[in-house]
């Protein structure tokens, strides 16, 4: 199985050191950069090799990591060897538009990463375009699974999977802002109050993670009734968190709606 990435920013970087922890194997990678001292620094780093599209097109998983507004041009160059799958990691790019630019009968997939790939903790959604089989289709889960987990879903599930894993990252980094700071107020130092949220937080999601219990049974069972923790879950109701949530994630979705529509 050979592999190639066509544009290593920040999330194709990302992916690429997190498949090369996972055993890729240089001989079977392949980059496409624009810039002599990332293809060096590549180079260097994965003993990967910088090569003319043409020759990543020959590969049997391209990832596309670019621009959006770069992905037409880019599929125009493509002419992917036979049994190949071409796989975005865009917002907003649809399995149709793919299929649309590129030769017709290539297998696309699409693939929405989350942050969480940079320590091999990603959850990445994956859409199966028209003319992808099994087999490639358990390559592309194969991949991403390297950097964490996949789900396969409809591409109209899309919009609410990165409001929810796309996007949820940030959500969780918002409550340890607002735990920490939290903290500071009840006269604990930064330091001290970081060090608390950041490993409840490692051991709230190991938890998660772990033990095969819901997300209510587990807060259920740290909840004790007239306790502290019963205590601040009332005053978080009163102030409307949990519809907060809800409301968030809504637009969100709406708004990822919108940029895979951006004539609406």
């Amino acid at each position: 199985m050979s592999l190639s990435i066509i544009g290593v920013g920040s999330m194709g970087g990302a992916l690429l050191d997190g498949w090369m922890a996972a055993g890729w194997q240089s001989d079977d990678v392949r980059v496409v950069v624009r810039r002599d001292a990332q293809a060096r620094e590549l180079r260097d780093r994965h003993g990967i090799a910088n090569v003319p599209i043409h020759e990543a097109a020959q590969s049997d998983l391209i990832v596309l990591a670019v621009k959006p507004d770069q992905f037409e041009s880019i599929c125009a160059a493509l002419e992917p060897a036979p049994g190949a799958v071409v796989i975005s990691v865009a917002a907003g790019v649809t399995v149709a538009q793919l299929e649309s630019w590129l030769p017709e009968g290539t297998a696309v997939a699409r693939v929405m990463p989350n942050t969480g790939s940079f320590v091999g903790q990603g959850m990445s959604g994956v859409v199966r375009g028209t003319h992808v089989s099994d087999e490639q289709l358990a390559a592309v889960t194969g991949l991403f699974d390297g950097v964490g987990a996949t789900l396969v879903l409809p591409e109209e599930q899309f919009d609410a999977l990165t409001a929810i894993s796309g996007s949820g990252l940030a959500y969780v980094f918002y409550v340890a802002e607002a735990m920490i700071e939290a903290g500071v107020h009840e006269g604990l130092s930064r330091e001290q109050s970081a060090q608390l949220v950041n490993q409840t937080f490692l051991g709230a999601s190991t938890m998660l993670a772990t033990s095969g219990k819901s997300a209510t049974t587990l807060r259920e069972e740290v909840t004790f009734p007239a306790g502290t923790t019963a205590s601040a879950l009332r005053r978080l109701d009163d102030h409307g968190v949990r519809a907060a949530f809800l409301d968030a994630v809504a637009a969100a979705r709406a708004k990822a709606a919108r940029m895979g529509n951006p004539s609406e």
